[in-house]
């Protein structure tokens, strides 16, 4: 089960950070390059287990890829250029953002391949994804939108229009990749969510137009287009540098420095939420960077922090820090609300009902319902009691976030399956370490 003990708050610190590579544009950089037919690098490469399963299936499909310790090179096979053999099956492991991704790239496949993946991953929804991309003329076998999914693809996939409601960067991104493969002008209607693919596909000027509207943004791809190679040096990932953030808000006098973090807009939810909290985070040497915004973050501890009933039109760009904005909040003086937050149910584990779980756990009153959950703040919170982490489906942020609240509100803390990081960010520990925590 591998436990973390933790019995001691971290002291102030000073310091400054470089955090791993981003996670969503680790996968889309491997996939993208996987249909150039040149040879592309990267450099920061998150090498988490979602990644290396990308790469791992990425091999099984006959693209050539080379390790080292500072970069990683992708041999593309072009549009529509993966070998495919009898009886293959894919394992996308914990990564809702691979098994959604590839499958948009599989749409071609004229063998039938089995797309498996572990146990959380398998209690997903993928129906989402398989009703859209049968409209490019593709099959699926499934136990009711589950993994594992068998896929059949066609000859010729069509173009195909699409209203996107759910606000899924997934959902969207999959049928962008399977849009590369079709004769024609595929049309998506997407409800606003992270647009890390429509930046990389306008860097590499495919042919796609964005129009922005209030509430959805109208995306047109035009398929067959030779894809040039994509070196890219991966900027850090806003979601994981949110734990030392938080971190450094919630201790004493401490201040942190976390470099070259991408600031994507449609990733910064929790700076606008914390914002909104009368916490002030400063970025400098902001630029752009391949159609990125990267920055050095400046965060300080920050002692009066407001209650907040956030807008939700801030939770897409937030979806994967909630829980920590929900410590944030146990800090803050008056009553918080979150609303229309079901999405968080439908990752790794139901996180919403983590959230409040661990927020009991500290002894925070909270009011849960199946979308929405009401915080009542307590700024002099201080702990010494027992609390126990366990069986949150190897949910890589819900370790992550009950590490964070052990090191700011102090008690006895044990904390199950440390392996869940490797997930998404494997040196976590190493850098609360370096940061002072005592983690045993």
């Amino acid at each position: 089960m591998h436990l973390v003990k933790i019995n001691t708050k971290i002291q102030k610190f000073n310091k400054v950070l470089s955090i791993d590579g981003d996670k969503s544009l680790s996968i889309r950089w491997a996939l993208i390059a996987s249909q150039s037919e040149y040879k592309s690098k990267s450099k920061n490469l998150l090498l988490s287990e979602d990644v290396i399963n990308t790469l791992k299936c990425l091999k099984k499909l006959g693209v050539k890829i080379k390790m080292s310790k500072n970069f990683c090179e992708i041999k593309g096979v072009g549009l529509n250029g993966f070998k495919y053999k009898k009886n293959l099956t894919l394992y996308a492991g914990n990564s809702g953002t691979l098994g959604r991704l590839i499958m948009g790239l599989l749409t071609h496949t004229k063998l039938a391949i089995k797309l498996k993946g572990d146990k959380s991953l398998s209690k997903r929804d993928f129906l989402r994804i398989i009703k859209p991309l049968k409209k490019f003329g593709a099959d699926f076998k499934s136990n009711l939108g589950k993994l594992p999914i068998i896929i059949k693809g066609t000859n010729n996939p069509n173009p195909i229009v699409y209203n996107e409601t759910r606000g899924s960067a997934q959902v969207k991104s999959s049928l962008m990749l399977a849009a590369l493969n079709t004769h024609g002008e595929t049309i998506i209607k997407a409800k606003k969510s992270r647009n890390h693919s429509e930046l990389l596909f306008k860097y590499l000027n495919l042919p796609i137009k964005v129009q922005k509207v209030k509430n959805y943004d109208l995306i047109k791809i035009k398929g067959k287009k030779k894809i040039p190679p994509l070196n890219y040096k991966i900027p850090s990932d806003i979601s994981s540098c949110a734990f030392f953030m938080v971190l450094t808000i919630l201790s004493k006098n401490s201040k942190l420095k976390i470099k070259n973090v991408n600031i994507n807009p449609s990733r910064i939810g929790i700076l606008r939420i914390l914002n909104m909290m009368g916490i002030k985070i400063r970025k400098i040497n902001v630029k752009e960077y391949k159609g990125e915004k990267i920055a050095d973050l400046i965060i300080k501890s920050t002692k009066n922090i407001k209650a907040i009933n956030c807008p939700t039109r801030l939770n897409s760009s937030a979806i994967d820090e909630f829980l920590l904005i929900f410590l944030v909040a146990a800090k803050a003086k008056g009553v918080s609300y979150f609303k229309n937050l079901s999405e968080l149910n439908e990752k790794e584990s139901p996180r919403l009902k983590w959230g409040s779980k661990i927020l009991n756990k500290i002894g925070i009153k909270n009011v849960l319902t199946d979308k929405s959950i009401k915080i009542y703040g307590n700024p002099n919170l201080e702990i010494n009691k027992k609390i126990v982490i366990r069986d949150f489906l190897k949910d890589h942020r819900v370790f992550m976030t009950a590490t964070v609240a052990a090191l700011i509100f102090g008690g006895h803390w044990s904390i199950a399956n440390k392996d869940a990081i490797n997930t998404s960010f494997p040196t976590f520990l190493k850098k609360m370490r370096y940061l002072g925590a005592k983690i045993h």
